[in-house]
């Protein structure tokens, strides 16, 4: 029994330590997005948070494509021109879009999860 109970713990810890990495393979820092916004011309932004927040203090970023997380899985068909590119997904701090990644990434596209979100996006030093 004792031994069960070993191997079992052994599985989850593995199971924690994939989950982890796997979860920084979809994830970038604010920092990683500027440098991309400025090397990769296909990059996609998809902002998902609500349209009035886009007008809201944490303003936006030129040319994000606006889509709601609470709408994405019924909109998807509107970002299947960009199947193939590199999407950033943000939100205000990083909640809503680390849940419109993982809808993405199952959907078959290659998306990011702005860590932070507007709030540390806004913290960049502007050029």
């Amino acid at each position: 029994m004792k031994n069960l109970l070993k191997i079992f713990s052994m599985i989850m810890f593995f199971n924690l330590i994939s989950c982890a990495q796997q979860s920084d393979e979809f994830n970038m820092t604010v920092v990683e997005l500027d440098n991309k916004m400025k090397t990769d011309s296909t990059l996609v932004i998809l902002d998902v948070r609500t349209a009035p927040e886009l007008t809201g203090p944490l303003g936006r970023i030129e040319g994000v494509i606006n889509i709601p997380v609470q709408e994405l899985q019924q909109r998807l068909s509107e970002l299947e021109n960009y199947k193939t590119n590199n999407i950033a997904v943000i939100c205000r701090s990083g909640n809503r879009s680390r849940t419109a990644t993982s809808i993405l990434n199952s959907a078959g596209y290659n998306a990011k999860n702005v860590i932070g979100g507007m709030k540390e996006y806004n913290k960049l030093p502007k050029n």
